[in-house]
C-alpha cells in the first residue's frame, strides 16, 4: 500500500516549554494558535491524560499565533472559562468556548484589544468550533448535547461572528439526524461533517443549500475537501488509513486507500483530534506544541 507522508507546519518556539497549553487549533487562515495560561496547573481526570487548568479566575492567557514561522503574541484578559476550543475570527478577534462560566455562558469573543466582547451561551458538548474567514462560526456537538440541550440538539449549528445564532441543521424526511460528528471540515462559507450513526458525507453551505452523500467511510477521524476530491482519514477502524474518494452527486466513491504516516516515515499511532480546513487537514499527536499537514 503506498504511502503518505504528514509535512511539518508549525512547532510552539522553546521559549514556551515550560508553559502549560490550555488549547489548540489551526485557523482558517493557517496559523497555528496557542492558548498558554502562565498560571496553570495540571489536573487529574477519571480517564485520559491530566488536563491544565488555571490556578484562579479570573486569568489572564497568552494567545501565541505562528503564521508560516513569523510568530506573534496576544494577550487575552479576565478570562473566567475552563478553555476547550478556540478559533480566529475576522479583525483580529477570537472566539473561546469552555466551561465554568455564570449561566452555562459557555462562549465568549474577544476583540483585538484582548477584552471580552460579548458571552453566550454555545450549548453542551460542543465537539468542534470552528470559524471561516467569512464570519461564520460553527459548532458541531456529541451525543452528550444533543440529547440533553436544545441547542446541542441539532447536531450542527451556525452562528455569526458576533455570536448570533443563525441556522440549526434539519436532515431531510428520512434521514437519520445527528448523534455525534465524528469528521469535520470548514471552508469559507460551506461545512463538511459526517456523522453518527449512518455515516453520511453532510455539506452544508451558508446559502441554505444542503446536501448528503451516502459514503463508504465508517466513523472517519477527519477530511479534507477539494472540488469533487475528498480524503477522509481513519474510520473502519484503521486510524493510519487515508481514503481518498470522488464526489458525485449522491454519494461519495472510493477511488485510492493508502497509509498516512508521520513527516519520517513512521507510524502514526495516535493523533489528537484532527482540524479540516477545505483541502488542508492538521494534525498533531498527545502533545499540543506540533502540529502537521496533509492535503488534497
Amino acid at each position: 500500500m503506498r504511502k503518505v507522508a504528514l509535512r511539518p507546519h508549525a512547532l510552539l518556539p522553546r521559549q514556551y516549554d515550560h508553559q502549560k497549553v490550555l488549547a489548540t487549533t489551526v485557523d482558517a487562515w493557517g496559523r497555528a494558535l496557542w492558548l498558554i495560561c502562565p498560571d496553570a496547573e495540571l489536573r487529574p481526570r477519571s480517564y485520559g491524560r491530566p488536563y491544565p487548568q488555571p490556578r484562579t479566575r479570573p486569568y489572564d492567557a497568552l494567545l501565541v499565533i505562528d503564521s508560516g514561522g513569523a510568530v506573534r503574541e496576544q494577550w487575552l484578559h479576565d478570562m473566567n472559562l475552563r478553555v476547550t476550543h478556540l478559533d480566529a475570527l475576522p479583525n483580529d478577534r477570537f472566539v473561546l468556548q469552555g466551561h465554568g462560566a455564570a449561566g452555562d455562558q459557555n462562549a465568549q469573543i474577544y476583540g483585538r484589544d484582548g477584552r471580552r466582547r460579548r458571552s453566550f451561551v454555545m450549548g453542551h458538548a460542543v465537539e468542534y468550533l470552528m470559524a471561516d474567514r467569512r464570519h461564520h462560526v460553527w459548532s458541531a456537538y456529541f451525543d452528550e448535547g444533543v440529547y440533553s440541550d436544545p441547542i446541542s440538539a441539532d447536531g450542527l449549528v451556525r452562528w455569526d461572528s458576533g455570536g448570533n445564532r443563525q441556522w440549526g441543521y434539519r436532515p431531510p424526511e428520512g434521514i437519520e439526524y445527528i448523534d455525534t460528528v465524528y469528521a469535520f471540515n470548514v471552508d469559507d462559507g460551506v461545512a463538511w461533517a459526517n456523522y453518527y450513526p449512518t455515516f453520511p458525507l453532510l455539506e452544508a453551505r451558508t446559502n441554505g443549500e444542503i446536501r448528503l452523500r451516502k459514503s463508504p467511510v465508517v466513523a472517519p477521524a477527519g477530511m479534507a475537501v477539494h472540488g469533487e476530491q475528498v480524503i477522509m482519514l481513519g474510520g473502519c477502524r484503521q486510524p493510519d488509513r487515508l481514503h481518498r474518494c470522488r464526489m458525485t452527486e449522491h454519494e461519495v466513491l472510493l477511488v485510492e486507500e493508502a497509509c498516512l504516516t508521520l513527516p519520517n516515515g513512521a507510524p502514526l499511532r495516535g493523533y489528537a483530534r484532527p482540524v479540516g480546513r477545505g483541502r488542508h487537514l492538521y494534525l498533531r499527536g498527545a502533545s499540543p506544541r506540533q502540529w502537521y499537514v496533509m492535503g488534497v
